[in-house]
């Protein structure tokens, strides 16, 4: 399956930080094999595991200033002496699976919102089925990965047109909410879905993971700016409701927890929970 990684943020409630250093390449903790605390990218947390997964084919979106994002993704060792052998093993790992990967690179020139950055990766995937991440939030989970389990998902609905991934929350001014009809304990249908709500339908909130059929194109090419002025992945999500495409939801579970960095208080949890749990 492809994958499209948004990276093309400003990061603007991370400034003066993010005036040179893109939000998704803020440090969070992982662990090497013997178990030792390392600190990496967030978005080598996400590509490792997306690539643990079994995805190969990535299309990066990213804006203008994000040369430091696809420097991180080019192989260069001329550092290796310096690094402690655990570091070292854990680095040519990392550069392995960049080699055995297609990374495609597309600019976003104008930070004009989720959705239009999706929309810019249609001539990378053309006819296929394709997981979309955001570049900002990974999910942690003490057993699998979530990845297999959206991936499932899709597999056995062939007529949904969008599976969502989906988690509880007290503040939906943060988030795009879905309103759902439960169809088992880890599965909800999805009837309407709105950007940032005064008044949300739900208890829930969508993380920025998904996995879409094509036809979301036609959608993202009809919506206009929302929030923000932006280009919302959300809207286009609505208009496939609205003309009668299954779209189908699954929750993260207790043992999951939410990482994202794209504000102060979410950055400090996310690296209090990466340096615990990990």
């Amino acid at each position: 399956m492809k994958c499209v990684i948004t990276a093309a943020g400003k990061g603007t409630r991370l400034l003066p930080f993010t005036k040179e250093i893109p939000k998704e390449m803020l440090p969070i903790f992982g662990k090497l094999a013997n178990g030792e605390k390392i600190i990496m990218p967030m978005l080598q947390f996400i590509f490792e595991d997306l690539y643990n997964n079994g995805i190969r084919n990535y299309c990066f979106i990213v804006g203008n200033s994000k040369r430091a994002v696809k420097n991180h993704f080019s192989i260069d060792s001329l550092h290796n002496n310096k690094l402690l052998s655990t570091q070292k093993i854990f680095l040519q790992s990392f550069y392995k699976k960049i080699k055995k990967s297609n990374l495609v690179w597309i600019k976003q020139h104008q930070p004009l919102g989720f959705g239009d950055a999706v929309k810019r990766s249609e001539s990378y995937i053309g006819n296929d089925d394709f997981l979309v991440h955001g570049g900002d939030v990974s999910i942690l989970s003490k057993a699998n990965s979530i990845i297999p389990r959206l991936i499932k998902t899709h597999n056995d609905n062939p007529s949904a047109t969008a599976i969502l991934l989906c988690k509880k929350i007290t503040n939906p001014k943060n988030y795009g909410v879905p309103e759902l009809m439960k169809i088992n304990s880890s599965l909800f249908s999805v009837t309407d879905v709105e950007e940032k709500p005064k008044n949300p339908k739900s208890a829930y909130g969508l993380l920025p993971c998904y996995i879409f059929k094509p036809i979301i194109f036609k959608y993202l090419h009809k919506i206009k700016q929302g929030k923000n002025n932006e280009y919302q992945l959300t809207d286009a999500i609505k208009g496939l409701i609205a003309d009668g495409h299954q779209v189908l939801a699954i929750p993260i579970n207790s043992s999951e927890f939410e990482l994202d960095v794209g504000n102060v208080q979410s950055y400090y949890d996310a690296l209090n929970k990466s340096f615990k749990k990990c």
